[in-house]
């Protein structure tokens, strides 16, 4: 019996073949060099596009800087000048404001305020906020966690309440017009905050460490002085930035008991000794910010990262 045959005379199961043999072939994939490069072009963009934004970043976070910079140089006939672009420099810069500011005013004295405060109230938050976290954070105290809550909120307490409580204790302590008066009332803003910080940093801190230290032989006084207090630096960085950057700034108290020319910090002796009545020294104000401002940045940035793993820490910790 003969097979059967199809409509172009060959048998009836080589037509697919013949079909297959006539379709165009399948367009082959991407190879993987092909694919390596799109994945190094896409790489490289990504990278153009971080470094365009973090230099716009860098540019608007440094633009008031470049500005006070440019202002501090300005002659006046320059700066007031409705005309004149205030960006670059129409007339010759010249130096004589900052002679003016270092030589005709107090500003060095209020720097040297300022330095001798801040120091001394880092000390005392530590003094007073290293230990009250420590209790909290690793005594079996029954209240601990609504102690601490407690000792934050004082920090929420507005100063405007406080000003007849800290004048009284000024007028006792006979503090009245003195920078010792700030190092006194400073501590109420910065203890607190420095606690809550604090407690939830020794949270962080394993147990085992320091009960390795007292099998060792450290009482638990000497283990938390050498092995607390050293696991806990990034969060004393925090505070100590955050203390100081307190006592550079703070307004509202240095203007209450502070009037002295001779015992004012920055904060209170910039605008009240470079702003007399409708007149501004613009550029000695401008030079002044920027003195002040640049080296606490720069301290500032280099210690960000452990300034963030402080405040971070406490807040996941604590």
């Amino acid at each position: 019996m003969t097979g059967t045959v199809g409509a172009a005379g060959g048998p009836a199961g080589s037509a697919p073949d013949s079909a297959d043999a006539t379709a165009p072939p399948r367009a082959a994939g991407p190879t993987v060099e092909q694919q390596r490069r799109r994945a190094w072009r896409r790489h490289v963009v990504a990278r153009i596009v971080v470094y365009v934004v973090a230099v716009l970043a860098a540019l608007l976070s440094a633009f008031p800087f470049i500005v006070e910079g440019i202002i501090t140089f300005k002659r006046d006939q320059d700066l007031y000048a409705p005309g004149n672009n205030p960006f670059i420099y129409n007339l010759d810069p010249t130096v004589e404001h900052l002679d003016f500011l270092f030589t005709g005013t107090g500003f060095l004295g209020f720097v040297g305020n300022t330095l001798l405060v801040g120091g001394a109230v880092v000390a005392i938050t530590l003094v007073l906020a290293l230990p009250a976290a420590y209790s909290l954070a690793r005594l079996p105290l029954r209240w601990g966690g609504a102690l601490g809550i407690t000792i934050f909120l004082v920090y929420l307490i507005p100063p405007s309440l406080l000003f007849v409580s800290f004048s009284r204790l000024v007028a006792n302590l006979e503090l009245q017009d003195s920078k010792w008066a700030l190092v006194v009332l400073y501590p109420t803003i910065t203890v607190p905050v420095s606690v809550w910080l604090l407690t939830g940093f020794f949270r962080s801190v394993p147990r085992d460490i320091e009960e390795q230290a007292m099998v060792d032989g450290y009482s638990r006084l000497a283990a938390f002085g050498r092995v607390a207090v050293p696991l806990a630096f990034p969060g004393i960085v925090a505070v100590v930035v955050f203390a100081f950057t307190l006592s550079a700034h703070e307004y509202l108290y240095a203007s209450a008991f502070v009037s002295s020319s001779s015992e004012k910090t920055v904060s209170i002796g910039i605008p009240t000794e470079l702003v007399l009545g409708d007149v501004f020294h613009w550029q000695e104000l401008q030079a002044a910010a920027l003195l002040v401002a640049l080296p606490i940045a720069f301290v500032f940035n280099l210690l960000l990262g452990r300034f963030v793993a402080g405040f971070t820490m406490g807040a996941v910790k604590g």
